[in-house]
């Protein structure tokens, strides 16, 4: 009876592959899944997440707080006995350095005037 305590959850990416199904308890928080999520990343796709914080987890169309745990985030926690629980990983895409260094001088170029009096 032990193992009704436990939800089964999986991961959909962004390409549709899934990471689980796996078993977690109902106190486990949004961190720990990404945690979790994040040490069981297929190492061959692009633009994986490399930390907790790039990637967000959206159950039921609600995007999970990190602090919060799955019984508090609503997740139906022993509602659907059996069943394996789908969350969607949407993942920050990377950024370079060189683009967002330049902005704020491509924009203030763009935002002067030049006048010529002949």
């Amino acid at each position: 009876m032990a193992g009704d305590d436990f939800v089964e959850l999986k991961f959909r990416l962004y390409d549709g592959t899934d990471i689980g199904p796996n078993k977690y308890t109902p106190a486990s928080t949004v961190a720990t899944l990404k945690e979790s999520i994040l040490s069981q990343w297929p190492r061959g796709k692009e633009n994986g997440p490399k930390s907790v914080n790039d990637m967000k987890l959206i159950n039921a169309g609600k995007i999970l707080e990190n602090t919060k745990t799955l019984a508090e985030s609503r997740v139906p926690v022993g509602e659907l006995p059996g069943c394996v629980i789908t969350m969607h990983v949407v993942v920050r895409p990377p950024t370079s350095e060189k683009a967002s260094a330049k902005l704020p001088s491509d924009a203030a170029k763009r935002n002067k005037c030049y006048c010529t009096i002949q």
